[in-house]
């Protein structure tokens, strides 16, 4: 029977060593009063301590001083399994100082590993990983030098074929962020973004023995209706309420509580952009990049878009007409509206359906996308990609191994160099004013997110869009297809490349 009780008290359910796994998504839906209740509580005592927290896209809210950074920082982690650190700025800093086991899997790879352990197998099979970083035939999960689990990922056979097979640490306790509890307990999510993972986590572990702990909004008196409640009350030993601060509209309106027209998705975007101080792609490269891209888009397509310069692929889908033609997702859940940036990152405008992270999984993973935009760090004479790990900065993967695994066009929207890139283009004409001081073609990439060999044997159609030309992805490499207006090819191009291409 659960109880309702403050959130100093419901932390005393978690024991030393425990396997927190966290439901949220990057920056949103993060329990915050719950890992604040683990700081204050692992300040006075040292307890809860030895912790592994396990999420699959992050629970930072972008503030090293909040959340769970705090607790993290002080030694109260000794291991961390993460899709995505994007919004936990000191956790990322102190992992690459050696202070803790860190572990970074595709965001989907950990989404159905917890699915998996709710249903009782110990692990998941995928494609996804297979040839880039993850795999232990390259460099594994690990992020710095202490975490060398092999246990986390494994190479193995089925029936002829290789698989990756993702095994998670069993999950002992649980931190859910819900709207609402009702007399018998059960939890709804209807002011909520997104559920994520909420319901196979809690499944998980109860079926290990463990505790969930579910911070609401509020407390109600008319029982749940039953497809309302996403976690129902016999799963739930602890409800923590901590009613909400107020919320402008704008964010209400991505909680799907009212309906927004197609029409209105634009000045929706605005308002949002301006509370979370969001400041899209906005140069003269990534516009000429986002225009091109966008002509790659057909009638009912199923699409995902990245952040960063990917999302002018979406403004110019709005401006030629094409955006009420297709169908646009997100990895939390979200299908068929319009998906926000910055800190909101995985909530979507005018969404049409949101439903469960690993059954977003399962459309992505079996190739159930029809095109994808993607940015990158880099691209190598080979064609793979980095994606996710920069010179002494990392992000994590996310969600961008299993979206790219399987999809039949894959659209990579970069510029050509940065750090200094100056570009303008008059009348269709495009004159690189000023080259980068980086290159972002190499040689070698640093580490592999995106497989040009495993999308070769996929059959897989990559294309490879900047600020002055395209190339595709062959069986020999990277072959130029085009070349922009005022763009010359040597100068520009092929002078600037350390390795030969096809033309």
């Amino acid at each position: 029977m659960y109880q309702i009780i403050p959130a100093d008290e419901a932390i005393r359910m978690i024991p030393d060593g425990a396997c927190i796994c966290v439901n949220s998504f990057v920056g949103i839906e993060n329990p915050v009063e719950l890992h604040e209740a683990i700081g204050r509580r692992y300040a006075e005592t040292g307890s809860p301590g030895h912790l592994t927290v396990i999420s699959s896209a992050g629970f930072g809210v972008w503030d090293e001083n909040r959340s769970a950074e705090g607790y993290i920082r002080d030694g109260a982690v000794d291991r961390l399994i993460c899709g995505h650190f994007g919004a936990m700025p000191s956790t990322k800093k102190i992992i690459l100082e050696d202070r803790f086991e860190a572990y970074n899997l595709p965001l989907g790879c950990i989404s159905h590993a917890i699915r998996a352990q709710a249903g009782g197998l110990p692990g998941a099979l995928s494609k996804v990983g297979l040839d880039i970083f993850v795999d232990p035939r390259r460099e594994g999960p690990g992020i710095n030098r202490l975490s060398t689990d092999t246990s986390l990922v494994k190479l193995v056979e089925v029936d002829g074929e290789e698989f990756l097979y993702y095994k998670l640490p069993k999950i002992t306790a649980a931190l859910i962020k819900g709207t609402a509890a009702d007399p018998r307990g059960n939890i709804s999510f209807d002011d909520m973004y997104m559920s994520g993972d909420a319901l196979s986590i809690c499944q998980a572990c109860k079926a290990n023995g463990g505790k969930v702990i579910v911070q609401v909004d509020r407390l109600v008196d008319a029982p749940s209706r039953p497809r309302n409640a996403i976690i129902p009350g016999c799963l739930v030993d602890a409800i923590v309420v901590v009613e909400p601060g107020w919320r402008d509209e704008a964010y209400t309106a991505l909680t799907g509580s009212f309906e927004i027209p197609y029409d209105a998705w634009s000045d929706w975007t605005d308002r949002i952009e301006a509370l979370t101080s969001t400041r899209r792609q906005d140069s003269t490269a990534s516009r000429i990049i986002g225009r091109r891209a966008a002509r790659e888009l057909r009638k009912e397509d199923i699409v995902n878009v990245g952040i960063g310069i990917p999302e002018t692929v979406s403004h110019y889908a709005r401006k030629n007409g094409m955006l009420d033609h297709i169908t646009l997702t997100v990895e939390s859940g979200g299908v068929g509206g319009f998906p926000a940036s910055g800190p909101v990152f995985g909530a979507m405008i005018g969404a049409a359906s949101v439903y469960d992270m690993a059954n977003q999984f399962d459309l992505y993973d079996n190739g159930g996308l029809d095109i994808c935009f993607m940015g990158a760090l880099e691209v190598d004479r080979h064609g793979n990609v980095n994606a996710h790990r920069g010179p002494g900065a990392f992000a994590g993967i996310g969600g961008f191994a299993n979206i790219t695994a399987k999809t039949p066009t894959v659209v990579f929207c970069m510029t050509f160099n940065t750090k200094g890139l100056d570009v303008s283009r008059k009348g269709g004409i495009v004159t690189i004013n000023r080259n980068g001081s980086i290159p972002k073609f190499v040689d070698e990439v640093k580490t592999v997110s995106f497989s040009a060999r495993q999308a070769i044997a996929n059959g897989q159609r990559v294309l490879y869009i900047t600020e002055r030309c395209v190339l595709t992805l062959t069986s020999n490499g990277l072959k130029l297809i085009e070349v922009y207006p005022g763009v010359d090819v040597v100068r520009d191009i092929l002078a600037l490349l350390p390795f030969a291409i096809e033309i």
